[in-house]
């Protein structure tokens, strides 16, 4: 569905900050394998967000799903309690039934790659039937996020949060 040339174009990094929680850790105070599926899905929730939609609009207006069809995580260096990371989340495929993102974990204090992944997504219905994209919600993926969207930006350091 999408050129090569409009994934270029739309292909910004969309970013998220999340801080580990405690719980998220095993014995050895490493986050635990599976809670990098759940901040690939926080890196879409926003990435759908700063573009002017959420999964619920697709949901309930359109009786769309974007369902996880397949995942892959590789974990480069471990990640640890109270660490912030930044998720950064674009599209990497875009067709009429399905989609893909790419995703990056960094550790902000010192840039490092944690991790790095993609998700593949069919579009179905609420009834499990593969369907094309609603009307209007391919283009959006596509466009670029909107400058009123902040959810997941970090507030420079020379500026007090508001």
């Amino acid at each position: 569905m999408a050129s090569p040339e409009e994934l270029e174009d739309a292909n910004e990094w969309q970013e998220a900050l999340l801080r580990v929680r405690y719980a998220e850790t095993d014995k050895m105070g490493v986050v635990y394998h599976a809670n990098y599926l759940v901040w690939f899905e926080i890196g879409r929730t926003e990435f759908c967000r700063a573009r002017g939609f959420s999964y619920r609009d697709m949901e309930e207006n359109e009786n769309a799903f974007l369902v996880v069809a397949e995942s892959y995580c590789r974990y480069k260096a471990p990640a640890y309690y109270d660490d912030v990371l930044v998720v950064r989340t674009h599209i990497t495929e875009l067709r009429r039934r399905s989609l893909r993102f790419g995703y990056e974990i960094v550790r902000e204090s010192d840039g490092v790659v944690i991790a790095e992944g993609e998700t593949g997504h069919v579009v179905t219905d609420s009834t499990g039937r593969v369907r094309t994209f609603p009307p209007g919600f391919a283009e959006l993926l596509l466009s670029a996020p909107s400058e009123s969207e902040n959810v997941g930006e970090p507030v420079p350091e020379d500026e007090p949060p508001l």
